[in-house]
């Protein structure tokens, strides 16, 4: 067990297999030795629907975090990739909204520090100078929601040349200059961004100076983004931990995936073994 006096370092909750419960997922974090899980609020009408959990699910929730010793302190809301807040349809961007309502309001009841929020202002139809104006105009309503709740906004550094890297992150965050907007990048997702680009990936995290809230550590190679084991790609976590460490971060969650193996509890502590020896 790590100490948890220096850093916290968290578990993606899609590592897990999907038929377990919340309490089950708690409880495989747990004795993995991670600190937190992190919840999934994705695109599927199944993940959605946790938005409306009723109070009773969430306080019950709570409290088997409290047995079990581990929490719920970061949120992957990725359901934004069919609701973006840059969507051309009117109707969309009133989805897109009332989802980040619905996820700050479940953030404050479950405890979640931070919603990670998707850098997409259109995902699967294109970008462009309008779906950017709408995306700005949105955020800064989301922003203020968050505020009113005081749960942190932080963006994730996705695999669209949207927002790739923290220095296109640091754009919004520094034009909405609110302490509830922050920077939750991808470390994987940075890496391969480093790589398209030809610059230094190092360079990058130290433009986020000030601004980033929580570090998602995930493996990649150039073009692939997910379903990877730690150690089998091309991201140096030994170097960017010790540049997001001396920025003042000490929040870190493991993102990997659930892919079907029977060995997957010991794939849970073979990824934190293999973080905490790059820690």
């Amino acid at each position: 067990m790590m100490n948890n006096k220096l850093y916290n370092l968290g578990l993606y909750e899609k590592a897990m297999p999907n038929d377990l419960t919340i309490a089950e997922k708690l409880a495989e974090t747990s004795a993995a030795c991670f600190d937190f899980m992190e919840i999934s609020i994705d695109e599927t009408d199944e993940k959605l629907a946790r938005l409306k959990w009723s109070k009773a699910e969430r306080l019950e929730i709570v409290k088997q975090s409290y047995e079990i010793g581990v929490g719920i302190k970061t949120m992957c809301l990725s359901g934004h990739r069919k609701f973006p807040l840059g969507s051309l349809d009117a109707t969309v961007r009133k989805r897109s909204l009332e989802i980040m309502s619905d996820a700050i309001e479940l953030a404050s009841d479950l405890g979640v520090r931070i919603i990670q929020l998707a850098g997409y202002d259109e995902y699967y139809n294109p970008s462009n100078e309008e779906t950017k104006t709408l995306f700005r105009e949105n955020l800064r309503k989301c922003v203020e929601m968050a505020a009113r709740s005081s749960v942190i906004l932080a963006f994730e550094t996705m695999e669209t040349p949207f927002m790739d890297t923290i220095e296109k992150s640091m754009e919004y965050v520094s034009e909405i200059n609110s302490p509830y907007l922050k920077i939750y990048p991808d470390l994987g997702n940075l890496t391969n961004a480093a790589k398209l680009y030809e610059h230094d990936v190092i360079d990058d995290i130290k433009l986020g100076c000030g601004n980033i809230a929580a570090m998602h550590l995930k493996e990649t190679v150039p073009g692939v983004y997910r379903d990877m084991t730690f150690g089998a790609g091309h991201v140096d976590f030994p170097a960017a931990i010790k540049t997001a460490w001396e920025l003042g971060v000490r929040m870190f969650t493991a993102e990997f995936w659930y892919l079907g193996s029977d060995n997957w509890r010991e794939d849970l502590r073979s990824a934190r073994e293999f973080i905490e020896g790059k820690m």
